[in-house]
């Protein structure tokens, strides 16, 4: 049989853009922001992880100009070999600053950065312990490590104890447990002091993906650690520059020991060129932004909490969202994608989310909010959802 065959017969995409409900890789002609240019017609975007609003901040886009201006397009290889600049290190130096830990790794994405950090520190004999809702990376991650790999019920601390109780005595091995910070599909945030407490008794280590919380929760935005008081007890803290800090790459922080062992032994980091240096810019311009004016963050939840209130108000289903990611929850798919055809032609882009990114029977509208969004932009996107929610009979 040809390999082939299965791209041959598929047909899902196909089908999907014939009925005109195809949501995905849609064009955008604009910058980044909290309105968009799509198909010659401007739209309110909710869809994009921009929670500060920082892709047009002026001292961003310096700090990306002047690298590109110094250092060029490119590294042109791997941070082990010829691609490790000054930059760099100047970038992790002052991310183990902000978020409390002795060191730092940066790595060219985000994904890269969950993939090369599991599967360098759990081996062959190792356990790893994992939410059910974790994102992709933490579960390819997984696969790339060759470890034990078990799940635990989502945020469910009684799952946990259980999960982590069936593992039994390891003498030839340990126990990494790897958990979202913020959830990415619906908002809601880990139980980290309960969980700390769990791990403590099994012995096990604790890292955070906190892509959706960094710049989001803490003081200065610093994580989801930094919000409940627990950094010193978190073992490995993981973010991405490409929400927040309006760049791409991602950075992994812990015990210098630990993120030593990590440079010499993951591969994904290993053999993966650097960090651009445009990148690693807007990433120092954005820590400059978030350690010096905090208006941003404070705008964002401003804007969290009254999209949270009103459209609860409204009648719609959040689930236990409590971030600036605000899910939707109608549970039928055809309703989500009807749903989101109808929002889009009435111009607010949303990220219609099916199975298997949400749980079976928990469809949903992905809405994200940042920190340039407009009170009037608001006004009109609670006023479309409840037009659009009782014509499609989702609220009363």
């Amino acid at each position: 049989m040809d390999i082939f065959q299965k791209c041959l017969d598929y047909t899902d995409a196909d089908d999907a853009k014939a009925s005109g409900y195809y949501p995905y890789f849609r064009v955008i002609e604009s910058e980044s922001d909290s309105k968009v240019l799509m198909d010659g017609r401007e739209l309110i975007m909710l869809g994009s992880n921009n929670y500060l609003g920082l892709t047009t901040h002026p001292h961003v886009r310096k700090r990306a100009h002047d690298a590109l201006e110094k250092f060029g397009p490119s590294c042109t290889g791997s941070r082990l070999l010829n691609g490790n600049f000054s930059i760099h290190e100047e970038l992790e130096q002052r991310l183990a600053a902000f978020v409390g830990k002795e060191a730092t790794l940066v790595f060219s994405t985000g994904f890269q950065t969950n993939l090369g950090t599991i599967s360098a520190i759990v081996g062959r004999h190792d356990n790893v312990v994992i939410d059910k809702d974790d994102h992709a990376s933490i579960y390819d991650g997984c696969k790339l490590s060759y470890g034990k790999v078990s799940r635990f019920e989502h945020n469910n601390l009684v799952s946990l104890r259980k999960t982590l109780a069936s593992l039994g005595s390891n003498a030839h091995g340990g126990t990494l447990v790897v958990v979202d910070g913020v959830f990415s599909m619906e908002g809601d945030v880990a139980p980290l002091p309960e969980m700390i407490e769990i791990c403590k008794e099994f012995g096990a280590r604790l890292m955070v993906d906190d892509a959706h919380a960094s710049g989001v929760l803490g003081p200065r935005g610093e994580g989801t650690a930094a919000h409940f008081g627990v950094t010193d007890d978190v073992d490995l803290i993981m973010g991405t520059f490409s929400k927040s800090f309006a760049s791409l790459g991602g950075f992994i922080a812990g015990d210098a020991k630990v993120i030593d062992y990590i440079r010499h032994n993951s591969r994904p980091f290993i053999f993966s060129a650097a960090m651009s240096p445009a990148s690693v810019g807007a990433c120092l311009g954005s820590l400059d932004v978030m350690e010096s004016e905090p208006q941003h963050r404070e705008r964002l939840w401003e804007i969290t909490t009254r999209m949270q209130k009103g459209y609860r108000d409204l009648g719609f289903d959040l689930g236990t969202s409590e971030t600036p990611v605000i899910p939707i929850i109608l549970g039928d798919e055809m309703l989500v994608f009807a749903f989101w055809k109808r929002l889009l032609d009435e111009g607010i882009f949303v990220n219609p989310v099916r199975p298997p990114a949400v749980p079976a029977g928990r469809a949903l509208l992905r809405t994200s909010y940042m920190a340039s969004h407009t009170d009037e932009q608001m006004d009109y996107v609670l006023e479309t959802f409840a037009r659009i929610g009782k014509e499609l009979g989702v609220v009363g």
